[in-house]
């Protein structure tokens, strides 16, 4: 079942049916797909992205990774189960990937980002394949050569999971526009995750993370790249929201 939620359809599963779902289908021989986590952020892009949207359609699962949409959808009053919060998603599929015989792909992040996670991961977690590590440059999208090398890295690597770390909305073009050709059982977009792993940028304290105001620590932390999207983004959130609630919008 999905709820609505300013017209994008959420997944209403708890991280432990995400986590058993992902895994299951990763070593399933359906055909390729993928998974978004959107935030408050990812509602408000997709209002003006056509082919944002498109992509969120053809989503094999699409969990909420913000608390804030865990806040709209009571207000709403269709509440989800919990937050499936893409770092902890990484963590957790991570940490099972041994006895089920995964293998695991990182793409993204900054440079070192991935090598670093992948690092930390595997000592942590011993038999872990993680079977490449790859930080594409800036502008990769638009260099066939550099597009190509991605592709036949995976390819060659055969993963069951692929996690992509380019940020919204890059990932998830980038996802949409490759998955089927990488054959790739599953592919996650998962935003600033390896740096968050590889202790890069650091997460907000557990306490923070369960009143809702990692948003607020990220914003503390990293001011001049955030400050757009949460002080300009959060009220455009919250406005689409209180419409939806009196009626006012025409989501469906």
């Amino acid at each position: 079942m999905r709820i609505n939620i300013a017209g994008v359809k959420i997944d209403r599963y708890n991280f432990d049916e995400v986590v058993e779902r992902l895994a299951d289908r990763a070593l399933s021989d359906g055909a390729p797909a993928y998974v978004v986590t959107p935030n408050a952020q990812h509602i408000v892009t997709l209002q003006k992205d056509a082919h944002f949207r498109e992509i969120y359609r053809q989503a094999f699962l699409v969990v909420p990774d913000g608390v804030s949409l865990l806040w709209a959808a009571n207000f709403l009053r269709t509440p989800l189960k919990g937050r499936v919060n893409g770092t902890d998603l990484l963590e957790r599929l991570c940490a099972i990937a041994p006895e089920k015989g995964l293998k695991i792909f990182f793409l993204g992040g900054r440079p070192g980002a991935a090598q670093k996670a992948k690092q930390i991961l595997q000592a942590r977690h011993p038999g872990l394949q993680i079977v490449g590590a790859h930080c594409p440059p800036y502008g990769f999208e638009s260099n066939p050569a550099e597009l190509a090398l991605i592709n036949s890295q995976i390819k060659a690597a055969a993963p069951h999971i692929l996690f992509v770390g380019l940020g919204a909305p890059k990932q998830e073009y980038w996802l949409s526009a490759n998955y089927q050709a990488l054959g790739v059982p599953i592919s996650v977009g998962i935003g600033v995750s390896f740096e968050l792993v590889a202790g890069m940028v650091k997460r907000a304290p557990v306490s923070m993370q369960k009143m809702g105001l990692e948003w607020f620590f990220r914003l503390i932390v990293e001011p001049r790249r955030l400050w757009q999207r949460y002080i300009l983004g959060n009220p455009l959130f919250i406005l689409l929201v209180l419409r939806q609630r009196l009626g006012l919008s025409n989501f469906n």
